[in-house]
């Protein structure tokens, strides 16, 4: 049989949306190469999709629906079949139902797939059902949150726009690791003659390509923003027309809140020194168009949505926002231009139901009692490994009487402590329809294989479960083109004359936020809000982190990995070796006052659990710093617990996001003992 070509997307949870290339021989994806037609990912791939095919028809994948026969966590099922499995949670969830009621069952979802039918496939059914809903906040709504205040609905420019920057403020991110493409212009840029600025918490993998790099105490970027902005208000560096013509509260703003930051305040809260903050001040301020990139990780915190607020106020205080560079780049709103009621059928909702925040779920599963939290449905989400406080989360998913529910194409650390697990098709498996969060590309998708044994779609899953519970509903019968053309057929501004010829054939294609007709900043006064008067606080300040007031002496980075996707891809031994072992870095220093060395294996411990680590030693970490890179699964780290065992169910200021970089720890020698 010859091979054939054909197009996909990278479906997992990172900007780019890269566009794929796939061979197929003998029913069989045999490569997997990026799209050289794509506009924005232009033919490369990050290391984790060079060999998808590898992930697609890994020996490990999951086949057949199993049920459990041993204890929880330890991995002993048998083969059901399908008609099994969906009766089974029929009849479980219809005992739940007269019991406790529908709030009884939650389901847990995120972005192990980001395509708009296979993503959202299980929302109609569960609002059907009227189970608790899921508050999917485990990412950056704080960031989303801060930027609103200040930005409104503005859209974000083009992400390649900041090739015509002379500077560029990489600030909270590592694009080595999470945005791969958007170092397209920023090379560009580089190669024009612009200088690229790195500010985050340890020198990480994108460092090569900077030409400065300024370490920031985690949790005080607001503060070092707003010693730039006094430094900016001070020295004459502001542009007065922009700031008079385009922003509502500059006024307010510098006789209220700027005073507050001198550069020697500065330094004492974030560790940066007072010349290189002059410093920044004046490059910035003195840039002809400069670009600023904050990162998902200044969220990350107790103060992350206040944190953007600020940052969002910089490019305005410069006139950025008015430039060919764009002035920032925070994120592609598009989900609005699609009209996903079609798929997510809130109106099937019976009433008012509970919302449960996913990153509260070991509480929800431990604490929660009226009603009790008495099943969980997880698809496309590993939490056992991801979420907040993976002690209480494992004590949750260890209960007895919670009938667990996974579906997933490996065996996971949750399916472990799974009842039944499902076998979840791959994204070449199956149709969808996937937009991007960092760029302005959609792009259509078809199965390119058929599914490997008898795995099963997110939305087949989903309408086998209604027809069992009697639902009759017509979203739960039709198929996932028929609601991709239903997404496509409903008309939105941003898609006026897109090449539907070409999205019919698999190539990406840009939406333009330029097709609807609208200027300026899309915020109720037109205006940059610096000032916004509908807040309960008008003007952004700094907030400390809540890890001010914890005693352990060393903040914990949970930083993302080249080779990792938080826990995809650990099913890939070709990953997993490059990222070595599970490692914890400290500076020499701190290693040392410990009696310490690198290669030792330690202990990172605090009030939530006790992790076991092999020790690194590098002056690329800050003292004061313990840096863990990558979520590992259970069964690849040398004991029981991974990174999540040491991170809080607490929540950002706005958005009730994950403060995964706000914890603190200390770190021992020896590993701990076995908990399970």
């Amino acid at each position: 049989m010859s091979a054939s070509l054909h197009r996909s997307v990278c479906p997992y949870d990172c900007p780019d949306a890269c566009g794929l290339m796939v061979t197929v021989e003998e029913g069989r994806a045999v490569a997997v190469a990026g799209d050289p037609e794509h506009p924005f990912t232009r033919g490369s791939l990050c290391p984790k999709m060079n060999l998808y095919q590898d992930t697609v028809h890994h020996p490990e994948r999951l086949t057949v629906p199993l049920r459990r026969v041993g204890p929880k966590g330890a991995g002993d099922f048998v083969p059901i079949s399908w008609e099994e499995a969906i009766g089974t949670i029929a009849a479980r969830w219809g005992d739940i139902l007269r019991t406790h009621g529908p709030e009884a069952i939650l389901p847990y979802s995120y972005a192990g797939t980001m395509g708009l039918i296979q993503r959202n496939a299980g929302h109609a059914f569960f609002h059907r059902l009227g189970a608790s809903r899921l508050d999917r906040t485990i990412c950056s709504p704080a960031k989303g949150a801060g930027w609103a205040l200040v930005m409104g609905d503005t859209p974000a420019p083009h992400p390649d726009a900041c090739a015509a920057s002379d500077l560029i403020l990489l600030w909270g991110m590592n694009p080595a690791a999470t945005n791969v493409h958007g170092l397209h212009a920023v090379r560009e840029a580089k190669r024009q003659g612009a200088q690229v600025w790195l500010i985050d918490t340890y020198a990480h993998a994108t460092v090569p390509l900077c030409d400065r790099v300024v370490l920031v105490r985690p949790g005080t970027d607001g503060a070092l923003a707003l010693g730039l902005l006094h430094l900016l208000d001070r020295q004459g560096l502001c542009d007065e027309a922009f700031l008079a013509g385009q922003v509502q509260g500059a006024a307010e703003f510098r006789s209220r809140i700027l005073p507050d930051y001198p550069p020697e305040r500065v330094a004492a809260l974030t560790g940066v020194p007072e010349a290189t903050i002059r410093e920044l001040a004046e490059a910035y301020g003195r840039a002809r168009d400069p670009h600023l990139r904050p990162g998902n990780g200044l969220s990350r915190y107790g103060n992350g949505a206040m944190t953007l607020r600020i940052l969002a106020c910089l490019p305005a205080f410069v006139g950025a926002y008015a430039k060919p560079g764009g002035g920032a780049f925070a994120s592609t709103s598009t989900g609005h231009t699609f009209p996903m009621h079609l798929v997510t059928r809130e109106d099937l909702l019976p009433g008012p139901v509970r919302t449960l925040n996913m990153n509260r779920l070991g509480w929800a599963l431990t604490e929660l009692a009226d009603p009790p939290v008495a099943s969980l449905y997880v698809y496309h989400a590993n939490p056992a490994a991801v979420t907040p406080d993976q002690n209480a989360v494992l004590l949750g998913l260890g209960r007895e009487d919670l009938f667990t529910v996974v579906h997933e194409r490996f065996m996971t650390d949750t399916a472990l402590y799974a009842d039944l697990v499902l076998p979840a098709t791959s994204s070449l498996e199956h149709s969808d329809l996937y937009r991007s969060y960092g760029t302005y590309c959609i792009q259509r998708a078809a199965a390119v294989v058929e599914p490997v044994g008898q795995s099963r779609s997110n939305l087949a899953v989903f309408q086998a479960l209604a027809q069992a519970m009697g639902f009759t509903e017509a979203v739960f019968s039709r198929s996932a083109d028929e609601l991709i053309d239903a997404l496509l057929a409903e008309p939105h501004p941003w898609r006026e004359g897109l090449d539907t010829t070409r999205l019919g054939q698999g190539l990406a294609v840009e939406l333009d936020p330029a097709r609807e007709g609208r200027s300026g900043f899309r915020t109720p006064s037109g205006k940059v809000e610096v000032l916004n008067p509908r807040d309960a606080e008008p003007l952004p300040r700094y907030l400390p982190p809540h890890s001010v007031a914890d005693p352990h002496p060393l903040q914990l980075v949970t930083a993302p990995a080249v080779q990792g996707l938080n826990s995809t891809f650990h099913e890939r031994e070709d990953l997993r070796r490059r990222m070595g072992s599970m490692v914890v870095r400290l500076h020499p220093s701190e290693a040392t006052a410990r009696g310490l060395a690198g290669g030792d294996q330690v202990t990172v411990f605090n009030g939530l659990g006790e992790v076991a680590f092999t020790l690194e030693t590098t002056e690329r970490v800050p003292s004061g710093l313990a840096v863990a890179e990558g979520v590992w699964w259970r069964r690849h780290a040398p004991g029981d617990r991974t990174v999540n065992a040491l991170t809080s169910q607490r929540l950002t200021d706005r958005g009730g996001g994950s403060t995964f970089y706000d914890n603190r720890v200390e770190v021992r020698a020896g590993w701990p003992a076995p908990l399970d």
